[in-house]
């Protein structure tokens, strides 16, 4: 028998060790991604752009000046927030940095070159969401690109906000809140547009989409499927606003970053961070390529009239199932605004 304290059999170990976080962490991504048997499709009459899945967000904004136009970033003092902060205030743009706190916006608007402004939007407490969005409002300027950017992941064990699933709370109800507060500042720009980050995890979402009689989670708690439900909720949200606002200048649309190794991540277990580390570079993308459909959302000419679709690789595209449920959009926006009234602009 060989001892496993030999520096073969160490090395073996690390070696089947790495090999098997790659295999479950490469399961994982394609778990969320369409399978060759669900082919790509594209949607009628929005144009595509001349931008991939390699693209950088500097090169899909490469020539356009958004000198006098402002930005509000959720999320902003970090990851795919913080780049997309930097590439809008390198063009010209006021970008406002929405985070968690005052200190982390101040120290996320120090690093960036352009005009920033900070601003504490806690997404789980709502109050703190009237507090920052009143702060914004006062600022008495129009919002041409609202980015609703900010969200969290694979919580590890059930926890709740306001009785309800965390992960529900901060990507979608409290960024609902946040649309309905600012969205007047939006439709005051010329050509206001919101863009909210969604993700292919919306495929993990339970069959039946979102679970209206399960809300707190407390039954069949799994991460990833209040995640999936969580991720649905933002493209259905965008659906319906796309709805309401038809008609006007003002554009609602849902993204999809990609694989990208963020503070996304940040309750995966250990070892599955590890491994992206280690071999995350064979299919993930960096920040720079993983911010590149938003700013090309928020920001492409030929998108001023494009409203309530799905982008990813910097394209629109179809997603699949309960995404396409108008009525189950509708539903959504019923309940989010029943769950969020006091809080809302009436």
């Amino acid at each position: 028998m060989h001892r496993l304290d030999s520096p073969i059999n160490r090395r073996q170990l690390l070696a089947g060790g790495t090999a098997l976080a790659g295999a479950t962490l490469a399961l994982s991504v394609a778990s969320c991604s369409r399978g060759e048997d669900k082919p790509l499709v594209r949607p009628e009459g929005v144009p595509l752009g001349p931008f991939g899945a390699k693209s950088t967000a500097d090169e899909v904004t490469q020539g356009i000046d958004l000198t006098g136009k402002t930005a509000l970033v959720t999320g902003g003092n970090s990851g795919l927030g913080l780049e997309t902060m930097r590439v809008l205030a390198g063009h010209g743009a006021h970008v406002i940095c929405a985070a968690r706190t005052i200190e982390k916006a101040q120290e996320a608007c120090a690093g960036i070159q352009g005009k920033t402004t900070p601003v504490a939007i806690e997404l789980t407490d709502f109050p703190s969401i009237v507090a920052g969005t009143d702060a914004v409002r006062a600022l008495g300027i129009p919002i041409d690109m609202l980015i609703l950017n900010a969200g969290i992941m694979n919580l590890p064990e059930l926890e709740q906000v306001y009785g309800l699933e965390k992960q529900f709370v901060t990507n979608h109800l409290g960024h609902f809140i946040v649309g309905n507060r600012l969205l007047p500042q939006v439709q005051a720009a010329p050509q206001g547009r919101v863009v909210v980050l969604s993700s292919s995890g919306y495929m993990w979402a339970p069959e039946a989409g979102i679970e209206f009689d399960n809300l707190s989670g407390e039954r069949d708690y799994k991460p990833n499927k209040m995640y999936g439900q969580s991720k649905l909720a933002n493209y259905l949200y965008v659906r319906q606003l796309a709805k309401n606002l038809a008609g006007t200048p003002t554009t609602a649309n849902a993204v999809h970053p990609g694989i990208i190794m963020t503070n996304l991540g940040r309750n995966f277990p250990q070892w599955q961070q590890v491994a992206a580390k280690l071999i995350g570079w064979t299919f993930m993308k960096s920040v720079e390529v993983g911010t590149a459909t938003t700013c090309y959302v928020a920001t492409a000419p030929a998108l001023a009239s494009v409203s309530g679709y799905y982008f990813a690789d910097c394209n629109p595209e179809v997603p699949d199932g309960q995404m396409q449920n108008d009525a189950l959009a509708a539903q959504l926006w019923q309940v989010s605004t029943e769950l969020t009234k006091p809080y809302l602009l009436s």
